[in-house]
């Protein structure tokens, strides 16, 4: 029976059915050519991906990490250097400015969309100025879960205390504020193909966004190991970080069906929206926005509230998934650089929050019993 299949939290089968042909045709063409690095799928990738969101410049990497190391690499920042990002949020964005030597500062998210907090990242910055201890040069604002950030007031802030803005758009791709689609809000703009993300490869990879000439340049050099016009100029100490064609090669066949996948996961969230909103907190919509949806995250009272829940939807073949069940800050990877401020949001969201399964090939009858079965167990 129908009823019986457990439901997919995530289906790249269907999505790769759908899209098999071209998919297929555009994998041969690598086989065929053979060239696996850099091939001209990347250049083809990066100049849709570029089309997509109206940005200047797309230079493709191997990763949405990588991503944001080169980009944090080019603007040279390292020890002593503070750099401000979001409590409630997947380790990378804090990881990269401990591997570079810097200090990550943490700040606290908005209660009901999950979104970095303005006027908590203000205060920050100015904490963090007059401890004198660090200089702060940085901040990485998150796109959480698939809605933007408030980027007018990120950039204000930026601004102000001269920072270097990065957008981490690592789950919101195609998302868009005020008019406008993710990928021109910041300095740069940093994106994830992750298999999960909303445009997703069969591997990993990433993409780094900017309107400015001069970082597109310095990104291509330090993806690959610092390069200058030719291969063995060497002008700066890089990395290995470029974007394999095979994987180009899937996510320009993937933008084939985006707009369209976008499209579905919205009417999947407002179905949710419309039917939850009375039995549980759902997320809050950031105004004059679209998403991407990555992921739907609601929240329940407290955490027995969670485990009840969760089990009754396992029982009934809903999968479902904690996104995050620590905040940074409290991970011991980051204990030591952490200056022991209380980010009680962060703090309290952790316990509560609980993902439901949304991706564009969940049919009607998979969001009815996903619906039901949250009914049935709040």
């Amino acid at each position: 029976m129908e009823s019986a299949r457990p439901v997919p939290f995530l289906d790249l089968k269907a999505q790769q059915a759908r899209i098999a042909t071209d998919l297929r045709r555009r994998i041969d063409a690598v086989l065929a050519h053979c060239q696996f690095i850099l091939g001209p799928e990347v250049a083809e990738l990066e100049r849709q991906l570029a089309e997509f969101c109206g940005a200047a410049h797309c230079v493709a990497v191997s990763s949405g990490t990588d991503a944001l190391q080169i980009a944090m690499m080019a603007e040279g920042v390292g020890p002593g250097d503070a750099v401000f990002l979001p409590a409630f949020t997947y380790t990378a964005t804090a990881e990269v400015p401990l591997l570079l030597g810097a200090t990550p500062v943490f700040v606290d998210v908005d209660p009901h969309t999950f979104q970095i907090d303005p006027a908590h990242l203000a205060t920050r910055v100015e904490q963090v100025r007059a401890g004198g201890k660090l200089r702060p040069r940085a901040l990485i604002g998150v796109d959480l879960f698939g809605q933007p950030a408030d980027w007018a007031a990120l950039r204000e802030i930026a601004a102000r205390a001269d920072l270097f803005a990065l957008d981490d758009c690592a789950q919101s791709f195609g998302a868009s504020l005020h008019g406008e689609k993710l990928g021109r809000a910041a300095d740069a703009t940093a994106i994830s193909f992750f298999p999960s993300k909303p445009l997703g490869g069969y591997g990993d990879g990433g993409a780094l966004l900017t309107e400015s000439a001069e970082r597109a340049a310095l990104y291509r050099s330090l993806r690959t190991h610092g390069e200058g016009t030719t291969r063995y100029d060497v002008l700066r100490t890089g990395m290995n970080g470029r974007l394999d064609t095979l994987q180009a090669a899937v996510l320009l066949s993937k933008l084939t069906v985006f707009a369209d996948e976008l499209l579905a996961r919205e009417r999947i969230a407002a179905v949710y929206d419309s039917r939850l909103g009375h039995a549980v907190q759902i997320p809050a919509r950031v105004p004059d926005s679209t998403a991407a949806w990555a992921i739907y995250a609601i929240l329940l009272p407290g955490t027995a509230a969670r485990d009840r829940l969760q089990a009754g939807l396992k029982a009934a073949g809903v999968p479902s998934a904690i996104y995050y069940p620590k905040p940074l800050h409290h991970q011991p990877a980051y204990r030591a650089s952490h200056d022991g401020t209380a980010l009680p949001v962060s703090e309290d969201i952790s316990t509560r929050i609980m993902a439901l399964p949304l991706h564009p090939d969940l049919t009607d009858q998979d969001v009815e019993r996903i619906v039901k079965a949250v009914l049935a167990h709040v």
